[in-house]
């Protein structure tokens, strides 16, 4: 039986919120999530939070463990890498799309976000550039108009995100990763799809192999 549809919209406002707040980091990995806490904090009732969970335990990023309530997933490095490859085979197919279907406005809004790039490693500010290295990734999906990818790659970097984090935050990763992201920006910007998906899988290459240096102690002691 589906719920009114005024307890509905009240769920997808409280799942829009609690995803929101793990994607930003204010959610901590393994922080417990009570139901009237959170009732509380987002101003919906307690049906909405406890359905929300419910949805947001099917992407991946709450874990509901039986008689102690819910959690936000902390997901393994073992893992993390392998939601990298995945992404390193459909952002590559999307980039490719995107540099067959960029417009002039689109090769400009690149550039530019390039030139911001530039601007924040120069400046040593790893938290505008993590920022922007989000924006760069969400234009290119959006530029492939490839809704299917897209749609099971924003579920993938959600439940990545604390790995992204810290990885953004390691001395000397935005050095590293900035003349990828270039190279991803003109190939794109050049209409060379090959060259595009080269760019970006050798770019989420990098990535997987650089992920041991974000994980915890437990995972790296457990050969994760």
């Amino acid at each position: 039986m589906r719920p009114p549809l005024a307890e509905a919209g009240s769920t997808a406002s409280a799942t829009e919120a609690i995803r929101a707040a793990i994607t930003s980091g204010s959610f901590a990995p393994n922080q417990r999530l009570v139901e009237a806490e959170l009732s509380e904090q987002f101003g919906t009732s307690r049906a909405a939070v406890r359905n929300a969970l419910i949805e947001l335990a099917a992407e991946g990023l709450v874990e509901r463990i039986q008689n102690r309530g819910a959690r936000v997933r902390a997901v393994p490095l073992a893992e993390a890498v392998e939601i990298t490859e995945v992404r390193m085979v459909l952002e590559g197919l999307c980039a490719a799309k995107a540099a067959e279907r960029a417009t002039e406005e689109d090769r400009r809004t690149l550039e530019g976000i390039g030139e911001r790039m530039r601007a924040a490693v120069s400046g040593g500010d790893p938290l505008t550039y993590s920022a922007l290295n989000q924006e760069l990734h969400g234009r290119i999906l959006a530029i492939s108009g490839q809704r299917t990818a897209c749609a099971v790659l924003e579920r993938l970097r959600a439940q990545q995100v604390h790995h992204q984090f810290r990885l953004a935050m390691q001395p000397g990763r935005t050095t590293v990763s900035l003349p990828q992201h270039l190279a991803v920006i003109e190939a794109v910007r050049s209409g060379d799809a090959a060259a595009a998906e080269a760019a970006m899988r050798a770019h989420l290459a990098s990535v997987v192999a650089a992920l041991p240096e974000t994980a915890p102690p437990s995972d790296l002691m457990r050969g994760l």
